[in-house]
Parts: C-alpha cells; structure tokens; sequence
C-alpha cells in the first residue's frame, strides 16, 4: 500500500487536477490499462484464462452487474474480490459523509449545503480501495433494513421530521457508494429482499418507509449464485435476473496442470507435500468430478484437494513428531498418509442416492485409478523386474502411518540392479530421505496395482509382498 495523497483541502485537490469520474468509468480506465501493459488483473486465478476472464473483462468493459453462477469451490468469491485491485488505490471523501461522497460530485443536499458554505477550505479525507469492497452472505434473515436503511427513531425523537432525509439510517448498499457490492450466495436473499434490489440496480435510487430519495447511488452489483437447477433453498426473481447485465457461468480447472496450482496455491502445508502426491490429490479430485456415483450438480470442490493436501501434510508431520525426528527431512508426506486423508474428507461429497453405504468402496476405488495414472506418468518404460525379483515369495517389505523414511529405506530388498532405486528416485524428483521413501512407495503401489505384488493391510499399515 502506498502512502495516501497528502492534499487535505478541496482547493488544493482542484488546483491538483482531480477530476471526478464514476466508478464504471474508474473500473472501466483501469482495466484497459493494465490489458494494454500486459499487466495481469486477475492474480491467483487459474484455469479461466480464456473462458470465464474474458467474459468478465468485457462486462466490466460495457459498465455492467455481474452475477457469477457455478458450483461450489469453482473461486466465485474470489474472483469478485479481484475486483478491488481495479480501483484507484486511494479516492478523495468527504469525511463524516454516510455515504462516502466525492468532493466534486456530491450526492445529498447536506454535503451540497457544506461544500457551497465551506468552499476551497473543506477538509478532504482519503479512503483506500480496500474499504469500497463490501462482501455480504446473502442469508434468509437479512432485512429490507440492513441492505437498503430504515427510518431512525432515535434522530426523529431528536425533532426532525419523519419525511426528512437526515431521519434515514442508510444500509449496506447505500454506504458502499462509490463502491463494489458483492452478495455471495443470491438465492439465499429472501425474494422481497431481492425486491428491494431492483431501483437501486436500475433507477439508483431507494425507497425506505414510502419515502423515496433520490439519491444518485453510484454502486456496482456483483454477486454468487449456485445453478438453480442444484440448490433449492431459493431463486434469483426475474426482475433481479433481468438487472444483472452479465451472467457468467464458471467451471473447475479445465487443465490438470491448473488444478495442481491452485492445490499448491491456497494450501497451508505444516509439512513437504512432493509433487508426485499433489498430481495423485489433483487426479483424484479429476475423478471424482466424472464418477456417476457423485452427485455433480453438487460439485466437488477444489478445496477437496486443497484440504487434502494439508491433511498429508499433517499426517507426516505428525508421524515424524510421534517417531521423535521432527525434522523437515522427515517430514515428508508419502502415499500411506493418502489414506487418512480420504477418510475425513467423505464430508465434501455428495454421493448420489443409490449409493448409501458404498462410499468408501468408491473412493478407494477412484483413488487407485488416480494413483495408477500418476504411477504410469512416472515409471513409464522403466524396467521394475529386479524390485519384483527381491520379493521371493518370502520377503516382505511393512510401510505405514508410523513407520519413518529411515526404516522404510532400511528395510529395502537389494537388488540385482541397485541402481534402480536411485533412478525411482530421480524419476520423481527425490532429494531427501522422505522424498526418496515416498518415490519408492509410489513405484511399490504401481507394482501391486499392476499385479506384480501382492499387498496387505491393516491398522495403518502395509504389507508388500
């Protein structure tokens, strides 16, 4: 954040050339300039490059609301909050205004009155981008009140008049003038709620206890939904449809590769999650996505992956902790800690009706199919013969939640070509002991899955052989 402007009169904010313009038009200016000097706007967004951003750039462009629709976890709301990077980062008020009013572009009869008695010598105050975004979940409760205004009984007991503007305690949308309005979740705005919505969205006005005021809100109106075909909680109305100017659908990471940088994005990792764990979490989620056991009106969101890349991640550094060797080389999370993950992450799935009880069949199910792609993309074309000829029928190999990478490697068969240990590990990018250990796991699940090993377990462990 850069330091505000030290102009403090409305004198000198003319004498320095402010022009005032409105908040489409600021919104508008901004965006087109970061397009033309190959700025991006849209940080952290991934995968929508060229399907959801374009669209949202040319409605921003034409001056429109926006309701963004999609399933849960597609970053609806993160998107919305983008936004304020497109404002100006500081933006002269006058101070004390409900209403945030521009110096230059008044919006009620007091702040005119002030502004002609005071002239050049009226204080300036400066509000940053970060305090015009206003986010509200939209809940059944909320009121006519809380999003519009309501008469104050305390400023009419004072002895103003009931008719007076100066009675009005304005709500949400009011005081975000000059600002960005973000209703997360529409449909759960009960339907005369969402009434209230439509002058302010149109005529800009709004109307509080039969008093309209004519107010020249300069608002935009931005909001989240669910498709209504999945939520029956409730529904945009029409007319409120009718007044969004763009309604954008968004979707999932179309992309693997846009999938595992949105894991490796928003997850917070107490411990090392290897690439080759967060490609398996990517797939895994894939293939969730195109189960028809899964409910897919419901969704299945990319925090899924993201909760479970942190929850490996716990696993290891909690195995690492038990085991005494809490150390970042340790710490690593491998493929025995996938397991515990997929456990406490059933809660984010919506399976459909037929189902019941078969839930974590199924995801044991479409966990080894991701695991066999990963296993594939890996090893492909390296000659496993050798790892399989140390296992004589005899010999096994016991992996699990509590066992440490140094016993894991300590226990490995040798073999006939010892240096295919080091390639497992170069294959997958393995550096450390853990990272080492967790390459070997995978080459050893690949091994079973294919047929070539058998594998038993049990109490949080693993039984090759």
């Amino acid at each position: 954040m850069s330091t505000k402007p030290d102009i403090s009169t409305l004198g000198e904010l003319r004498a320095a050339g402010y022009t005032s313009r409105t908040l489409r038009e600021e919104l508008r200016h901004n965006l087109l300039q970061a397009l033309g000097r190959g700025r991006d706007p849209w940080p952290g967004m991934h995968g929508l490059e060229t399907t959801v951003i374009p669209q949202l750039e040319r409605a921003i462009i034409a001056g429109h609301d926006i309701v963004l629709l999609g399933e849960r976890g597609q970053g609806k709301t993160r998107l919305l909050r983008t936004l304020v990077g497109l404002l100006d980062e500081w933006s002269p008020v006058v101070p004390g205004t409900e209403l945030a009013e521009d110096p230059l572009a008044p919006v009620t009869d007091s702040t005119r009155e002030r502004i002609a008695r005071e002239g050049d010598d009226l204080p300036i105050g400066w509000r940053h981008r970060d305090e015009r975004y206003v986010e509200k979940l939209s809940t059944p409760d909320t009121s006519v009140a809380d999003m519009i205004g309501d008469v104050d009984p305390m400023r009419v007991a004072e002895g103003r008049r009931l008719g007076d503007p100066e009675t009005i305690h304005y709500g949400l949308v009011p005081r975000a003038n000059r600002g960005i309005v973000a209703l997360n979740e529409l449909p759960d705005l009960a339907e005369r709620i969402q009434v209230a919505l439509l002058n302010v969205m149109e005529e800009r006005d709004v109307q509080i206890r039969g008093y309209v005021l004519r107010l020249p809100l300069d608002v935009l109106v931005v909001a989240s939904a669910n498709p209504e075909d999945y939520t029956n909680r409730g529904r945009i109305i029409t007319p409120l449809k009718d007044r969004f100017g763009a309604e954008i659908r968004t979707h999932y990471p179309l992309d693997l590769a846009d999938e595992i940088e949105v894991v490796c994005q928003e997850a917070d990792l107490t411990a090392e999650v290897p690439e080759p764990l967060m490609e398996l979490l990517a797939r895994f989620t894939r293939e969730l996505r195109s189960s028809d056991s899964v409910n897919q009106a419901s969704g299945v969101s990319a925090r899924f992956a993201i909760a479970g890349a942190e929850t490996v991640a716990a696993a290891a550094r909690r195995r690492a902790a038990v085991r005494g060797v809490d150390d970042d080389d340790e710490a690593v999370a491998r493929l025995v800690d996938v397991d515990a993950a997929v456990d406490v992450l059933r809660g984010k799935l919506e399976f459909e009706p037929g189902e019941e009880g078969r839930e974590p069949e199924i995801l044991r199910y479409l966990l080894r199919s991701a695991t066999v792609d990963v296993v594939r993309g890996l090893f492909r074309g390296l000659d496993m013969a050798p790892l399989v000829d140390a296992f004589d029928g005899e010999l096994t190999l016991t992996t699990g939640a509590n066992v440490t990478a140094a016993e894991f490697l300590d226990e490995l068969p040798e073999l006939s070509a010892p240096g295919l240990y080091d390639e497992i590990a170069e294959r997958a990018g393995a550096r450390t002991a853990g990272q080492r250990a967790g390459a070997i796991e995978l080459a050893l699940e690949g091994l079973y899955l294919s047929r070539r090993l058998s594998k038993e377990t049990g109490d949080g462990a693993a039984v090759y052989g």
